[in-house]
């Protein structure tokens, strides 16, 4: 393993974690310079069982027992270890898992390489929280959705904290942003699929009354916090749905939303067999 013990919190090869907390400027930066940034070892280790090359490592020493064996894996990639003051003042925060990994970030997936051979898709219009955003990764990789595509004012499903809060389900779900939007609606449509938009629009239907184990393909639109779809988002939609409320409440969190969606729209064939679920 290429260990290297740092003391100075300045060194000039830690410049992949820098400003770690500065959000503006690791949306900007971290794309145009092909990384991102894996935070605690379970979401280190998912990324690189993906296929994904880590650039480094940066870990507290009590750290390196756990992820030995990842480091075995890449014996020319350097791995920084530093006290836990240090790490603090390079990243901006302390580290409650006390390991970081900058990663290459990998090469964009075609549309139509993703639509192939889907059956259920979820297709995101303009969300900028990237914890909700992490959040519908994480329930779409385990509620049956087989990509996620999201449109170009969406937020980075790469960055730090949307991986995090998916626990890596961002490297699972295979996803694409949409450059043209609305137009590009029209290439999944072209694909096969039924565009339903979760949406409080009139004419909309109730979640349950809608036959979704009649559609083959189906994509779920979903909207930004608070506003929901734009106008010209719905009116590229199929049908409009809405999930009955009840006891007062008018509305759910979109990451919410979004996991009833799709375990009510789930595809099912004879072979599947599901197993349960941790509450």
């Amino acid at each position: 393993m290429a260990l290297v013990e740092l003391h100075d919190a300045d060194d000039p090869r830690l410049a992949d974690y820098r400003n770690l907390t500065d959000v503006q400027l690791r949306l900007v930066r971290e794309p145009a310079e092909g990384l991102y940034i894996a935070e605690s070892s379970k979401v280190l280790r998912r990324a690189v069982d993906a296929g994904h090359a880590p650039r480094s490592f940066l870990l507290a020493p009590k750290w390196l027992p756990d992820l030995e064996d990842v480091l075995a894996r890449f014996p020319s990639v350097p791995a920084f270890v530093a006290p836990e003051a240090v790490l603090e003042a390079i990243t901006g925060f302390h580290l409650h898992r006390g390991a970081l990994a900058a990663m290459h970030r990998p090469a964009p997936l075609p549309l139509e390489e993703i639509l192939a051979s889907a059956r259920r898709v979820a297709i995101i219009e303009d969300m900028v929280d990237h914890t909700n955003l992490g959040a519908v990764f994480r329930s779409a990789a385990a509620l049956g959705i087989d990509a996620v595509l999201v449109s170009p004012r969406s937020a980075d499903p790469l960055y730090r904290r949307a991986v995090r809060v998916s626990m890596g389900s961002v490297f699972q779900v295979p996803w694409a942003r949409l450059p043209s939007w609305p137009e590009d609606l029209a290439a999944v449509r072209a694909a096969g699929f039924t565009l339903a938009a979760l949406a409080l629009t009139p004419g909309a239907v109730a979640l349950g009354a809608f036959p979704a184990r009649g559609h083959e393909r189906l994509a779920l639109l979903l909207g930004t916090e608070g506003d929901g779809l734009t106008d010209a988002a719905l009116a590229e939609a199929d049908v409009a749905l809405t999930i009955p409320m009840h006891g007062g409440v008018d509305s759910l969190n979109v990451a919410a939303a979004a996991a009833v969606a799709f375990w009510e729209c789930r595809y099912e064939s004879t072979a599947d067999t599901p197993g349960g679920a941790a509450v």
